[in-house]
């Protein structure tokens, strides 16, 4: 009996530091567990899944979803408390919910146009002019671009990117606003848009600097070419068509959603934001 107590006695502290190390193991290294859900922006999900695929290396407790579906579907089911935090690619609406805003990133909205365009440089009125479909031939902007139609493309509505692009650009909200054109192709993402300009000869369209590469051509505005480098600029030389990128959630974040949030605002989480294209705000 005295040597199953002393046997006892030796294995109680093995045991207890057992223990102690599969609970700091499901905690993971900071001590936060369970679910992070985002939804909304499709300018913002790429870099938001790599975010999430960059957290879980030192959160693996901490399971990271991202989907899509635009900045209001995200607005909507954040406030409803269908996921933890909504993905917003402009400035939150005052009709929208009350809902806290977690500046993530900004973002330049680039005047693009098919590569064979020869036009390369357009005002900020012009751009509000073409889109509203009151300039309507390239020859309307320089006359050597020659006799072709102008072919508007867009974002559909409750696009995040459409919605910067209407407050920026077409004046949304102010009472001398013009819309976009209903004579506009409209496409449901960043990815679609690229597309469609770089197959449609004589097309002009706009796009999140995230998705920017060499199949389309990025238009100057005002003389200043839609670069991060220029986006950054403040005064002369800065281009004009800058966005905030928003994460939103439904009251102070706690636990798991705080840890994800505190990983997007710190350096390593900035430097996915710049890898990905956006300006960071670290």
């Amino acid at each position: 009996m005295r040597l199953s107590l002393t046997r006892a006695r030796w294995c109680l502290p093995l045991i207890l530091v057992l223990i102690a190390s599969i609970a700091l193991t499901g905690c993971g290294s900071n001590g936060a567990t369970g679910t992070v859900t985002l939804a909304g922006s499709t300018t913002v999900q790429p870099v938001a899944e790599k975010l999430a695929e960059a957290f879980r290396g030192p959160n693996p407790s901490i399971r990271v979803t991202v989907q899509g579906g635009g900045s209001s579907v995200g607005v909507t089911s954040c406030y409803n408390g269908i996921v933890d935090i909504g993905m917003v690619s402009r400035e939150m609406k005052a009709s929208e919910p009350a809902l806290v805003t977690h500046l993530l990133g900004r973002d330049g909205i680039a005047i693009i146009t098919h590569p064979g365009n020869p036009v390369s440089d357009l005002t900020l009125e012009q751009v509000k002019n073409i889109f509203a479909g009151e300039i309507t031939n390239w020859n309307q902007i320089d006359a050597s671009a020659g006799n072709h139609a102008i072919v508007v493309i867009a974002r559909e509505e409750g696009s995040g990117t459409r919605g910067a692009f209407e407050e920026m650009v077409m004046d949304v909200p102010s009472t001398d606003k013009k819309v976009i054109t209903a004579g506009a192709n409209l496409f449901p993402s960043n990815g679609a848009i690229r597309t469609a300009v770089a197959t449609t000869p004589r097309s002009i369209g706009f796009l999140s600097f995230g998705y920017l590469n060499e199949s389309v051509k990025v238009m100057a505005v005002d003389g200043v070419l839609g670069t991060p480098e220029n986006a950054l600029k403040t005064g002369e030389g800065a281009y004009p068509i800058v966005r905030p990128i928003l994460l939103v959630t439904k009251g102070e974040p706690e636990g798991a959603v705080k840890t994800f949030l505190d990983f997007c605002k710190s350096s390593e989480g900035q430097d996915v934001v710049e890898s990905q294209g956006f300006l960071r705000v670290d």
